[in-house]
């Protein structure tokens, strides 16, 4: 597998925010989000090519139970199925982090899914046609629908402007028998300053309509860093 990172740090988003956790954030991503925050994870050549031998070692240097599964997109990432039931004997509870754009039959305790909205496309005029794949594959009802009926999980957006809320209920509606409280609307952006002044509004949604507000404990704490 192509890895890009794989380090201890407490969650900082969601339903497990603030729980001690070992991430391994693949290297590659099937998507172009104009505000992705995780650049340096987004070319499947990024990072160094480990084992599922060498990747579990690495994480049994760590004294968490937790494993987060992220990238990049790791349901794209060659090995996750092996790794994700590697884990699982092993005893982890198993966070798989996606866009749930692709299915692989991998095994995990919660999913963290976060459909893409229109507010991740790429700014027109793209000549290299990323805006138009990007559109084509950021949105799959049946592979989200397939990994919520699973086990636990959370639909987790990113907000970046009020009227993003109208996606949010017009997917949460198409994809049906969802628990607002399991719907998570989590300001955009990279720094305190920008995460502060769209939380107020955010939150207001929340409040309106049942749904959780999802807060970025780690840029609070570390700022946007890599390994944190």
């Amino acid at each position: 597998m192509r890895i890009s990172e794989i380090f201890h740090s407490i969650q900082g988003e969601g339903k497990l925010a603030g729980v001690p956790s070992v991430f391994v954030r693949t290297a590659g991503c099937n998507l172009h989000c104009v505000w992705c925050d995780t650049p340096h994870a987004t070319q499947e050549t990024d990072g160094e090519s480990l084992d599922t031998d060498s990747i579990v070692e690495r994480i049994n240097g760590y004294r968490p139970r937790h494993v987060v599964l992220t990238g990049g997109e790791p349901m794209i990432a060659e090995g996750v199925v092996e790794l994700s039931h590697r884990l699982k004997d092993g005893g982890w509870h198993i966070t798989i982090e996606t866009a749930a754009t692709v299915w692989r039959d991998v095994v995990f305790d919660l999913a963290s899914i976060c459909p893409k909205l229109s507010n991740s496309t790429p700014p027109l005029p793209d000549d290299s046609g990323r805006v138009q794949a990007h559109d084509k594959l950021r949105i799959n009802v049946d592979v989200i629908r397939r990994f919520m009926s699973v086990c636990d999980y959370q639909l987790k957006f990113v907000i970046d402007r009020p009227d993003d809320l109208t996606e949010v209920r017009d997917l949460v509606a198409e994809i049906g028998s969802v628990e607002p409280a399991n719907v998570l609307l989590m300001p955009q952006g990279v720094t305190k300053e920008q995460l502060h002044a769209k939380s107020r509004w955010v939150v207001e949604l929340c409040k309106e309509h049942g749904y959780r507000f999802c807060p970025r404990l780690h840029i609070d704490l570390y700022g946007n860093t890599p390994g944190t």
